[in-house]
Order: C-alpha cells, then structure tokens, then sequence
C-alpha cells in the first residue's frame, strides 16, 4: 500500500539558548515593531518577567493568572489589554499562563510571544482552552498561536522536581496522544517519537541532579516537539479525558495528565500495535506500558486522581461528560464501562496492567 497522508505544520519562530531569553525576547519584539507590551506572568514568576522583559517597551503587568483559564479571567485580561493598547502580549510561564495570553489573542488578534518556564507545549500549539460553569471548552484557531517562542532551560531551574516530572510527563502525553489522535501522520508521529526520547531522558536527568541543564535543554527540547505533534495530530483520547476533569472539577492541569496517561495508554495499545511498538522502543522496553510504568517509577511520578481532589463519587459523572468527546477513531471503542473503569482505576493509582510483549514487525 502506497504511503498517503495530510500533514500540516505550524509556523512560528523558536529561539532556544541557555542565558538567552533577555536578549532573544528583546530580538523579537524589536521585530515585530512593538511599542506597548502587555506582559502576562503569575506571581509566582514575577521575578523571571521582570528580569526577561527588561528592555522591553511594557505598559502593563498583568497578574491574574488562574488554571484552565475561566472566562471571567479571560475576559479582565482582555478588557486590561484593550485599555493600555498593547499592540503585543508576552506570557512567561507555564500553561496557564500561555493559555491566559491564547485568549487574549482569541478575541484581540493580538501576536504573542512566550516565554515558557515549564514544560507544558501549550505554546506550540493553536489550541485554546476556556473554563466556565465548571466546564472546560477547548477551540483551535491559528490566531492564538504564539508567532514565537523563547526558550530557556535557565528559566525552569527554581522549577521543582515533583512539578517538573508532571509538567514533562504532560509533553509525554502530548506525544503518546499523538500516535492515534484524529489526524495522526507519520511526519507529527516522528515529532512525538524524538520528543519522547528527549523528554524521558531529561527527566530522568532532572530527577538524579536538578541543575543539570543538559537534562532540562533536553526536556525543553522534547516538550517543543510535542507541542509540534500535538498541533498537527490533534487532541486523541486522553487529553478529551483530562480536559473534562480539569474543567469540571479544579484538578490541576500537569498532575492529572501525569495520572491519567499510563491507563489510556493500555486502553488503547492493543488496537494500535506498530504505534504501540514504537513508543516502547523509544521507552526503551518490550512494551509501551511497562516502559511507562519504569519511567514513572524512575520519577517518583504523581499516582491517583484521589491525591489531587477528585472524588471517587463523581466517576459515574465524569465518565458520562467524557463520553461525547471520544474520538470516533479510537483505535478501541470506547462507552461508558471502558470510561468508568478507568477512571476508577486511575482514582485509585492502582498499576496498569502490562500486555504481551511488542515484537519487531
């Protein structure tokens, strides 16, 4: 059978380098002509922003930084935009941050241009996320693609470890996601396949010596090209389930991703056996489970759902909000029993089970 696909990749510019997110970020918004810079950054970032955005033209700091990015956040940050008249936004941060900046340019057609300071490859991608009534709602719209990314592996040094074993198995999911999502392809699955490797060496690099800048340039790395597979593949199985959870009841973002990942990554391995060989090869293992499962026990990684505020009583109704959002091409069918076992499973942290071995075609 002749190799036939549709592959389209995004346009944006990336400056990566250790030490050089002042100087690539003030090359950026010299290019792009910027006069008044709105910059987005939570408090807890606010020494990095002060010291990234100091030769920058800023006519506004913008604080109110909340996850999954509910409306009415949205909505102040658009206001505070209009008001000052930026005519650029820079976010430095992590998703929520970067997702703030999206939905500002939703409705501003303002350009971006972040500044990450974990791993989460939400600045690669033109997906947007806004919460309200404790429902999260997730859009695609190349208007809130950032037009480039600075990255800085300096800048996720005072990044925990525990949190920088979520926020890279969040790029991790990203990556899995992407070998059966909607519009998966071999040129998006070649993206998330290095961005595997890289993202799984550098943490486990991270784990045994924080300061290893090799370990975090490599996870950087790895978290940009998930993004990328991410983009192009499209939102499989497991980030439907994890942005229900998310939006629906407060979980947080990176730890509930990191949770989630290993029991859709077994749901769904049997009914995808060349992407289920491919991901244990870059694991290094006989199969994509107990590769998944030496990585994460490698990292002491986050366990059960339970551990961070999810009840077990609202699985029966999680698994009813997923249910419409299963991609029709799942590589297994999936109803509410799969949904609800799961769940409950990943509730519980209980170990996914390890399949057959996953042998050379």
């Amino acid at each position: 059978m002749s190799l036939t696909f549709k592959n389209i990749t995004l346009g944006q510019r990336v400056l990566f380098g250790y030490g050089r997110a002042a100087r690539n970020l003030a090359t950026e918004a010299a290019r792009l002509g910027a006069r008044r810079v709105m910059v987005i950054a939570a408090p807890a970032e606010s020494a990095i922003a002060d010291r990234v955005t100091a030769d920058l033209p800023v006519v506004l700091r913008h604080s109110d930084v909340r996850p999954h990015v509910p409306v009415e956040q949205a909505e102040a940050a658009r206001a505070a935009a209009s008001e000052c008249g930026a005519d650029l936004v820079v976010c430095v941060g992590g998703g929520s941050t970067t997702g703030l900046a999206k939905a500002v340019a939703l409705t501003t057609g303002l350009p971006i241009v972040a500044v990450p300071t974990t791993y989460a490859g939400s600045e690669a991608t033109n997906v947007w996320g806004l919460t309200e009534a404790a429902r999260k709602t997730t859009g695609v719209d190349d208007a809130v693609l950032p037009v480039a990314v600075v990255y800085d592996s300096e800048l996720t040094l005072s990044l925990p470890v525990g949190l920088s074993v979520a926020s890279g198995l969040n790029a991790i999911a990203h990556c899995v996601d992407s070998m059966w999502a909607p519009r998966t392809n071999p040129v998006n699955q070649a993206f998330a396949m290095e961005g595997l490797r890289a993202v799984a060496d550098g943490l486990r690099r991270i784990v045994r010596e924080p300061d290893d800048i090799d370990g975090r340039d490599a996870t950087l790395y790895g978290c940009y090209l998930s993004g990328v597979a991410f983009a192009s593949a499209g939102s499989g199985l497991h980030h439907k389930i994890c942005h229900v959870l998310g939006g629906a009841y407060d979980l947080p973002h990176a730890q509930t991703h990191a949770t989630v990942l290993p029991y859709v990554l077994q749901l769904n391995a049997p009914g995808a056996p060349d992407a289920a060989h491919r991901i244990a090869a870059a694991l290094g293992s006989a199969t994509p489970v107990s590769g998944l499962n030496a990585l994460r026990e490698a990292l002491d990684a986050p366990r059960a759902l339970a551990d961070h505020g999810m009840r077990r009583e609202d699985i029966p109704e999680a698994a009813g909000l997923i249910l419409p959002y299963v991609p029709q091409d799942n590589p297994v069918p999936v109803g509410a029993g799969e949904l609800t076992d799961l769940l409950t499973r990943a509730w519980a942290g209980e170990p996914p089970r390890d399949g057959k071995a996953v042998r050379d075609a």
